[in-house]
């Protein structure tokens, strides 16, 4: 028998700028409908599946006040406003901001609702009609995928498509309502009935060890560079973990046992955070295990751990600690990352068969224990890459490990319950579930420039606050432990990006500078700019040091053919999780000729789409804007795709810069994909014919 111990991490950030009201992003909304409820009703159909949520009291509150409709966001508002009454401004907004959703699962799917993004991307003009099917498409989308075949409401919508009423806008916001007052009772609900535990984590998601003290990212990375000032305040964090407890509390009627702290981060300062506050359980990644062990934790070439006795069980951190789990990353990440091109059957069989053998490993390693296979990753992100939003995997999944009786799925109390005598491990490592550090949260400069603006705040804060009135100091001391959240600097530096990075900069800065309002002190200048100093959508040149002159043949050929081509990065950094956003692309080279640039893509994703009539364009902004069509029958395509496009083709002459961008199409003509994603690249033409 293996036990397997599956956490779902629900987490959104508290979007709300409590100056003005305004929830500023809709994704705690969003997901709601989407995701949140879908996850707990699911599993009534398998009731021998025990898993663990992971609810972060910033969704939560979000939660409660979007059901209870009295939190609003932009996408809301203008959403529901009567598309005839739309200002320019705003129906402007609306198409830019309609279509935020990965266009393979959620856009192209539905004809109007990719017509239409055609449309917003060559710039084609929204009528009201347009501006209306925006509206109700942006929504339906992204509507829970069960719910999507079974209400009539809903299905009367798909089957319409097109030509939306105001009342249909309507209808929709009706069930959006139902969705959102549903989705606490459900997790209340299926906790109640023994089949889920729900743990927590610091309210607004920070990370602990760096309010303990920012300088611990120095364990991992010794003579890093530091922010200006070193922040240290662990009754901050403290407190973040204790107002969470109270939370979840007050709104499930119960403490937690649990708790899986921001991002996996853990200190022994943490740890002690915790042990004070009653924590039985905790957990992290696999790599904080190997390096507070001191000892390499590796795998074969099948992905499975050569180590299993170390990694498939739980340690106790200290006298007196947390029992803590340390989540197998690899498999953790096949859900999170790889499963979602998989047929459904046969990603759920691979995954029940690595956790089978993970027993057996184990098993034969210990001279017969039972091992523990800890599973944690996000909850929602995940099945927006999925067919049918991941609700085919989950119940192939969950269908395969009910009738496993070699795999009892526990939660993650059920585990430290039966884990008997567990070993105790002096101290932990300090460091996260990404890479075994703080890096991503504290190792750019503009990371640097937000902790220290943070540290400023505090200081002044701390300063000032006795002399505030007492819902001044509230509200100062709230907007501060928001700012303390962990995702304002997530999205800092060149590790992470997304199409909000300037929505979340500023919303951090709003935070600090409603801190110093609520004391009666002026904001410094800088939380009037902005931290972003890096990231996508600038142009990137690159340079070319030899001409080449490649046979085109689809096919893999020496390298020699290519030895000087630029090897081109063409995807935004991960998201909110971890790992690269999906591409049709897997490789870009490109080269110049005497005459001509050539052009080679790699990727299975995209040649499935040429085999299906896709198309490429090339996006030429420099030194004429034109577009250039490749068809088909005008690339060689067989293992590669390469192409050849005439310098003259493409308006440029000799030692002017070229600046483009390559889009794939599908054989309807609508774009899938932008190379790069964001921005164009440049390259200065070579004097032709030489």
């Amino acid at each position: 028998m293996v036990k397997l111990a599956l956490l779902w991490h629900m987490h959104q950030p508290n979007y709300e700028d409590l100056a003005t009201g305004e929830h500023i992003l809709p994704w705690v909304r969003m997901h709601a409908i989407k995701d949140y409820w879908g996850m707990a009703a699911i599993l009534e159909e398998f009731p021998n599946v025990h898993v663990t949520f992971n609810l972060v009291p910033s969704l939560v509150a979000q939660l409660q006040a979007f059901a209870e409709d009295r939190a609003r966001d932009r996408h809301l508002a203008l959403g529901l406003k009567p598309a005839a009454a739309l200002s320019g401004e705003e129906a402007a907004w609306v198409v830019a901001n309609g279509f935020h959703a990965p266009y393979g699962r959620m856009i192209g799917p539905y004809a109007r609702f990719a017509e239409l993004h055609a449309m917003r991307h060559d710039h084609r003009p929204f009528g009201i009609d347009d501006l209306r099917d925006v509206q109700v498409w942006h929504k339906l989308a992204w509507m829970d995928p069960d719910l999507l075949v079974r209400d009539a409401r809903l299905l009367a919508l798909l089957e319409k498509g097109r030509g939306f009423s105001e009342v249909d806008k309507l209808t929709l916001r009706a069930v959006e309502l139902e969705l959102l007052n549903k989705v606490l009772p459900a997790y209340r609900d299926a906790a109640s009935r023994g089949q889920v535990e729900l743990s927590t984590s610091p309210f607004y998601h920070p990370i602990l060890p760096l309010l303990c003290d920012s300088d611990v990212h120095l364990r991992a990375h010794p003579g890093a560079a530091r922010p200006r000032l070193r922040f240290e305040r662990p009754d901050d964090a403290r407190a973040q973990i204790s107002r969470a407890l109270a939370l979840h509390e007050s709104v499930f009627g119960h403490r937690p046992r649990g708790m899986w702290p921001s991002e996996g981060s853990v200190s022994d300062a943490a740890i002690g955070l915790m042990t004070d506050a009653g924590i039985e359980w905790t957990a992290t990644d696999e790599d904080i295990l190997a390096r507070s062990i001191d000892l390499t934790l590796p795998r074969d070439e099948h992905g499975h751990a050569r180590r299993p006795e170390v990694l498939y069980r739980p340690y106790r951190i200290g006298t007196g600690g947390p029992v803590t789990f340390f989540r197998d990353h690899a498999l953790s990440d096949r859900i999170g990352f790889a499963y979602q091109s998989w047929d459904s059957d046969a990603a759920a069989s691979d995954f029940v068969e690595r956790v089978r053998e993970a027993g057996r490993r184990f098993q034969q390693a210990t001279g017969g224990e039972e091992a523990t296979v800890t599973v944690i990753l996000d909850g929602e992100n995940a099945w927006e890459h999925y067919a049918g939003g991941g609700r085919p995997f989950l119940r192939a999944l969950y269908g395969r490990l009910s009738v496993a009786d070699d795999i009892a799925v526990v939660s993650m109390i059920e585990a430290a319950a039966s884990a008997g005598a567990v070993q105790t491990l002096p101290s932990i490592f300090p460091g996260s579930w990404i890479n075994a550090d703080f890096y991503i949260w504290i190792g750019h400069a503009d990371d640097h420039r937000a902790w220290t603006q943070l540290a400023e705040a505090r200081l002044a804060f701390e300063a000032h606050a006795s002399s505030a009135s007492t819902e001044a100091r509230e509200r100062a001391w709230e907007e501060i432990l928001i700012a303390e959240g962990s995702d304002w600097f997530w999205w800092y530096g060149d590790d992470h990006s997304s199409d909000h990075d300037r929505e979340f900069d500023d919303l951090f800065r709003r935070h600090l500078r409603n801190a110093y309002a609520a004391l009666g002190r002026p904001a410094p200048d800088d939380l009037y700019r902005s931290n972003i100093t890096t990231g996508p959508g600038r142009d990137v040149r690159f340079s070319i040091d030899r001409l080449i002159e490649p046979m085109l043949d689809g096919r893999e050929t020496t390298e020699s053919e290519w030895v000087g081509a630029a090897h081109l990065a063409h995807r935004l950094p991960s998201g909110a999780m971890h790992a690269v956003e999906t591409s049709a692309v897997s490789e870009v080279l490109v080269g110049c000729g005497a005459t001509a640039l050539y052009v080679r893509l790699a990727g299975d994703g995209l040649l499935a789409l040429i085999q299906d009539g896709a198309s490429l364009v090339v996006l030429v902004t420099e030194p004429v804007a034109r577009s250039v069509v490749v068809a088909v029958d005008q690339m060689a395509h067989d293992r590669l795709v390469e192409i050849s496009l005439p310098f003259a083709a493409l308006g440029a002459d000799g030692g002017v810069d070229l600046s483009f961008a390559i889009q794939v199409r599908d054989r309807l003509g609508h774009p899938i994909e932008s190379l790069p994603a964001a921005g164009s690249w440049t390259v200065a033409v070579p004097p032709l014919g030489q």
